[in-house]
């Protein structure tokens, strides 16, 4: 259980150190193409979700990060011996995390990632680490018939 909370903490780092980067060396709105037509980096204050969607809402993002959080540390603990889950959930907090500092550190959320070759909301690491944990959890039900176990 440990490892998981280790790879949690390092996890919000990164993102947090990625985060700050971005800041100090792009403008605001500006655009560095890292990979030509495939990817971009973007500074870019994200006071919503994806597609700015709820945009100005924070008091909603606070209350479902905190909801969010409980419930996961819940199936975190309740699940400790699937190894699967138990990643998936550990990238989901992280993920959780990294987008809740922002918001209570600076009242948005900084996204760079911008992929060029499709029409994608701008990304975070932190989100990356939510849409990973999905998956694997999701790979996880698909293999496990024995879920409620």
């Amino acid at each position: 259980m440990w490892i998981y909370l280790i790879v949690m903490v390092g996890l919000v780092a990164i993102d947090q150190v990625i985060k700050a980067a971005i800041v100090s060396h792009i403008a605001l709105g500006a655009s560095t193409t890292v990979v030509p037509g495939l990817l971009s980096l973007t500074n870019l204050h994200n006071n919503g979700a994806a597609w700015s969607i709820l945009e100005g809402k924070m008091w909603f993002f606070y209350l479902i990060s905190v909801v969010a959080l409980i419930v996961m540390v819940y199936l975190l603990w309740r699940l400790r011996d699937k190894w699967l889950y138990e990643l998936g959930i550990t990238l989901m907090i992280a993920g959780t995390l990294g987008n809740f500092i922002d918001r209570l550190r600076i009242g948005y959320v900084v996204d760079m990632f911008q992929l060029d070759f499709i029409n994608f909301p701008i990304f975070n690491f932190a989100d990356s680490c939510l849409t990973v944990g999905v998956i694997v959890i999701l790979i996880g039900v698909l293999r496990d018939d024995s879920f409620d176990k």
